[in-house]
Order: structure tokens, then C-alpha cells, then sequence
């Protein structure tokens, strides 16, 4: 029996939540009936991607390479800033219905690249251009195309010229059901050296607002240091969870709730909202979150420069353990040996599915086999939610 089989029986068996955590984190919320409360059904129209970054949905959440427990109450994701975007690259964007020539499509470049049915391990790759995405061009694009001309894509508007964009990788390796290491690879493929803004994102799905008397869940600062800070997360239905960060320039803070200001041009009842880290790291509005370090959506913010070619690692962990013995002798235990741990939690996928399906004497016979089924398992267990 391999671990992974040994982690499906106790799965099966209840005596460990190897499923509690998974990819259960929509890529796209917005423009979807699950939102949709327009008297004339048009969910594309009622919300938009535009509002999404300022919207709070009921529903559900989205996010890139994100993951969330199984009744999606805490939520973990990627937000990305190449410093030329108008907004952080916070959720895969797409046309329409009405603005695709061939119907609603998505515009983006992604890659789920492994994973475990139990999720022990999963690995995902995201393409970040390093030039403005080209979110105008590829509605106007398509909207004035037939639907006898092929699509405009994301490739056609020449902003992946000369390799200029970032190779982002997240990978998640379990160390048991409740302790979630997070490791992210960033890769500059382009000729001159850039700089990039990386957001690991933990937050609440707002359940709150349409339930007054519900308990509101928060996220606070636990530890700051200049090797790790430490955020705690407290929740009515779930236990506390501590997100460990490694070398954060900074820790913000905001509330995943509708920013009616800026939507509706009414005074919002609360000046942190979900936009708010948004308008912090792209606009410079340093009054957008929340000096008193607490709120039901929090980032890590990194600025990294990254050379020609070069590959910066950044390293988080997800658990219910607030003492964790991170610190020896000046070493960063956080990151000591997880590349190491990493390597090893593939090698046990890759020896899950060896055994599954009885390809013992060809790598590339099994990998064949391997690869499309990280969106089965993100698939089959879906219905978790």
C-alpha cells in the first residue's frame, strides 16, 4: 500500500480529514447564476468582472491556484502585480456571452500540473505577462469579430513578445490533514531583470452580511519578525488556523465586503473593503487597509526583484498550530529542508499513480497517465462544497 492509498483508507475510514482541504476555490465567481439576482437573469451583465475585485460574492469565491476547506469558509489564493496592471491580477479574467464571437472564453494561460485524490500534493502553474494584460483589447477584439473568424487571444495581442512574463508555480504539499505547506515559485522568462509583486491571500467567504447575527470570523497578527510573521484566523464553524509567512515586507489587512462607493456611489458603512488591498499596492492609497492589523481578508505583501532567467522561492504554511518551533540557532525552520519535503511529496504522487495503474516500466508511460489528473480529482471533489 502506497501513503497516498494508506491516506484514502483513513480518509474513508473518518479517522483523518485528508479531503478537508482541497482546490475547491472557483477560478471564476463573477458572471455566474450562483450571483445572479437580476430580475431579467442576465448573470453576465449583473456581475461583471470589473465589480469583482470591489464586490463581495455570497456564493462562493474565486481565485488563482487557490485552495479552500470544504465548505469553502477560509480561503487561500495568489494575487500577482507586474507594476504596469491597473488592478492586481487577483482572478482569471474571460468574456462574456454577449462579448465573445464564439461565446463566453476565458483569457487566460494556466496549468493544473499534479495532484493527489486526497490533495497531499498539488502543483499549478500561472503565466503573468510583465506588460499591462490586455484586458480592453481582448473584449474589443472579439466583439467585433463574426462567428465565422477565429478568436482573439491572449497570445495574439503580442504581450508574451521576447518571453517577457513570469512563470508563477504553486505548489502545496500536506504534512497531515491540518498542516499545509505552500511553496511558490516565481520565474522572470523575459531578457532584463523586473520586479514583481506577490500577494498570498487568506480570507473569509462573507457569510456575515446576509446574516447579522452570525459571529463575524477575523484574521489577526500573531508574531512579526523580520524572518516570519504569523497571522491567526478564528471562525464560529472552524477551528483556528495560523498562516506562517517568510520574510513578508508587509502584512495588510481588509474586510471582504462591498465597496458601495465605489459601485453605487453610496458611503460604505466600513473604510476597509475588499478592494481595499487593491488600492493600497496599485494606487497607493495607504488609508485603504487597516493600521490596527485585523480584518476578514488579509496579504503578504512581497515586492521581489527577479533577474534574467532567475527564479525566486517564496515559502508559507497553513495549520492549526500556533507554536510551531520554527527558529534554531538563527535558522529559518520555516523553509528549513521544504524543498527537500516538496520533492518527496511528488515522488509520492508520481508512486501513487505508478501502482494505480501498473505502468512500473516506462517514466513516460506514466506520466502520460499522470498529468490529466489533477482536474479529475479537482473535479470529482468538488461536490464537497
Amino acid at each position: 500500500m502506497t501513503q497516498e492509498e494508506a491516506r484514502l483508507k483513513e480518509n474513508r475510514d473518518r479517522t483523518a480529514h485528508w479531503q478537508r482541504w482541497g482546490p475547491y476555490l472557483s477560478e471564476r465567481q463573477w458572471g455566474t447564476v450562483r450571483e445572479d439576482y437580476s430580475d431579467s437573469g442576465a448573470a453576465w451583465d449583473y456581475f461583471t468582472h470589473d465589480q469583482a475585485r470591489s464586490r463581495a460574492y455570497r456564493w462562493g469565491e474565486d481565485g488563482i491556484a487557490g485552495i479552500s476547506d470544504n465548505h469553502q469558509r477560509l480561503c487561500f489564493a495568489i494575487a500577482l502585480w507586474n507594476g504596469e496592471d491597473a488592478i492586481l491580477k487577483e482572478r482569471m479574467f474571460g468574456l462574456t456571452g454577449s462579448e465573445g464571437n464564439h461565446g463566453e472564453d476565458l483569457k487566460e494561460y494556466y496549468f493544473y500540473l499534479d495532484s493527489t485524490p486526497t490533495h497531499s500534493y498539488m502543483k499549478c502553474l500561472y503565466k503573468y505577462p510583465q506588460q499591462a494584460f490586455p484586458y480592453a483589447q481582448l473584449v474589443e477584439e472579439n466583439r467585433r469579430k463574426g462567428r465565422n473568424s477565429p478568436e482573439f487571444e491572449l497570445m495574439d495581442t503580442g504581450v508574451f513578445a521576447d518571453n517577457r512574463y513570469f512563470d508563477v508555480v504553486v505548489e502545496y504539499a500536506k504534512n497531515s490533514p491540518e498542516d499545509i505547506l505552500i511553496q511558490i515559485s516565481i520565474s522572470n522568462r523575459g531578457p532584463e531583470a523586473k520586479t514583481l509583486h506577490l500577494l498570498p491571500t487568506l480570507w473569509f467567504r462573507n457569510t456575515w452580511t446576509w446574516h447579522p447575527d452570525e459571529e463575524k470570523p477575523f484574521i489577526k497578527v500573531y508574531k512579526s519578525d523580520t524572518d516570519y510573521s504569523v497571522v491567526e484566523t478564528s471562525h464560529p464553524s472552524l477551528e483556528n488556523r495560523w498562516l506562517y509567512c517568510e520574510g513578508a515586507t508587509s502584512l495588510l489587512f481588509t474586510e471582504n465586503e462591498t465597496n458601495h462607493q465605489r459601485l453605487f456611489g453610496v458611503s460604505n458603512g466600513n473604510p476597509y473593503v475588499k478592494d481595499g488591498i487593491n488600492n493600497y499596492v496599485v494606487n497607493g492609497e495607504k488609508s485603504a487597509v487597516n493600521p490596527d492589523k485585523n480584518g476578514t481578508k488579509f496579504a503578504a505583501h512581497y515586492e521581489i526583484s527577479i533577474g534574467a532567467g532567475e527564479t525566486k522561492i517564496v515559502k508559507l504554511r497553513l495549520n492549526d498550530t500556533p507554536h510551531l518551533h520554527l527558529t534554531k540557532e538563527g535558522e529559518n525552520r520555516l523553509v528549513l529542508n521544504l524543498t527537500q519535503f516538496f520533492k518527496k511529496a511528488s515522488q509520492r504522487q508520481t508512486n501513487f499513480i505508478t501502482v494505480s495503474v501498473h505502468f512500473r516500466f516506462q517514466k513516460t508511460r506514466v506520466m502520460c497517465r499522470d498529468k490529466p489528473l489533477p482536474g479529475c480529482y479537482g473535479a470529482s471533489n468538488s461536490i464537497i462544497m
